[in-house]
């Protein structure tokens, strides 16, 4: 909001106003970041040869950084970037807990887990400094993660692409739930209290097979992933539409290929999913992704039952399984929602068995009334 401001109040002027997006930390900063413009394009070409010049390159040579749309589109393409980051650190924390307390793994077991899957599918700069965390040993030659107090700080992205989300009516769900995640882990003190008093299940040790369940970890973690990616892109489409942006999908995914936090082959496969079908509204729906979250599917569920049953808490692998469920549902429960609605409060409903767009109310107790509220708004 910010930046669409300054751009309009410079433009006045006669200024060309550009605010860029900027994203890979320490390393970014000193071997080239990703970066996101935007603002006024006649200034693009004047700052183009110095953006791309800097900024990080993927293995063909392509520079990180493109022209990504008017006034505050580079700066929204960036919270959004960040956002997704809080999901995939936050699925990442959670199968780190599954391992460690429901299989009890050693740090360097775990850290040879994130070494092998960052070979294939789950290739990614968070995956691949998680494997490096897990083995960096104190002092004392014992493992340093097990000493960092539990409780993350956040700047507040996260919390805005939220919000965001619930200004378009964008279901950012496993990203609002990382955000929460963050906020609970803050209270330590209440936590600690807490677990003494509040009663999980019984459950003996796993008795599983470990190696297999193992890779069923990798399957839910890939999965999740998607459905976070999914709708991160969702919630740029619904700014595009508000602002009036023309966002190119496949040329963000390039630029988050290199430098930034959330590198990762896997945005390869989000870039030409995205190229192939300019049209694709949900990436979930494009071909490939379809396959893999049917391949992944089972291994999904059976981590959330375990986790369910064993009493650890997943609220991002859990969110991205609901929602997956969500958008394969053809008829969800929210007509008993919108009779409930317009029972205490009039608000009106739509019919099955007549056009969309024509509006009822019923006289559910007798006594009620004909008069409806003048709203309704999905």
């Amino acid at each position: 909001q910010d930046t669409m401001r300054r751009h309009k109040d410079l433009l006045a002027k006669g200024y060309l106003f550009v605010g860029s997006g900027v994203s890979g930390g320490e390393e970014g900063a000193l071997n080239g970041p990703s970066m996101m413009p935007g603002g006024s394009f006649e200034a693009w070409p004047h700052i183009r040869p110095i953006f791309q010049a800097i900024a990080a390159k993927v293995e063909d040579g392509s520079p990180c950084c493109d022209w990504v749309g008017s006034d505050g589109a580079g700066h929204f393409v960036k919270m959004v970037h960040n956002g997704i980051e809080y999901g995939d650190m936050q699925l990442i924390t959670e199968v780190y807990q599954i391992m460690h307390e429901r299989l009890g793994m050693t740090e360097d077991e775990m850290g040879d887990v994130f070494a092998e899957w960052n070979k294939g599918d789950l290739d990614s700069y968070l995956v691949e400094i998680t494997r490096d965390i897990l083995r960096y040993k104190d002092e004392d030659g014992s493992p340093l993660v097990g000493k960092i107090l539990d409780t993350a700080g956040q700047k507040g992205t996260g919390k805005w692409a939220g919000i965001a989300a619930l200004d378009f009516g964008v279901p950012l769900t496993l990203i609002g739930e990382s955000v929460f995640a963050r906020c609970l882990s803050a209270v330590k003190d209440d936590r600690v209290v807490a677990s003494k008093i509040l009663m999980g299940p019984r459950t003996a040790p796993f008795a599983g097979d470990k190696k297999a369940f193992v890779a069923d970890l990798g399957a839910a973690l890939y999965a999740a992933k998607v459905v976070s990616y999914a709708q991160g892109f969702l919630l740029m489409a619904e700014a595009a539409k508000e602002y009036g942006w023309s966002l190119d999908f496949g040329s963000i995914a390039l630029m988050w290929r290199g430098g930034c936090i959330i590198r990762s082959a896997f945005l390869g496969k989000i870039k030409e999913a995205f190229d192939t079908d300019k049209s694709l509204r949900n990436l979930m729906l494009a071909p490939y992704f379809a396959d893999k979250l049917a391949a992944s599917q089972t291994s999904w569920r059976k981590v959330a039952a375990e986790c369910a049953a064993s009493g650890i808490p997943a609220p991002a692998l859990y969110s991205a399984l609901s929602y997956y469920d969500g958008m394969r549902t053809a008829r969800l429960p929210a007509n008993l929602l919108q009779a409930q609605r317009d029972y205490f409060g009039a608000h009106t409903y739509e019919r099955t068995d007549r056009p969309r767009g024509e509006f009822f109310h019923t006289n559910w107790t007798g006594h009620g009334g004909n008069t409806s509220a003048s709203t309704y708004t999905v």
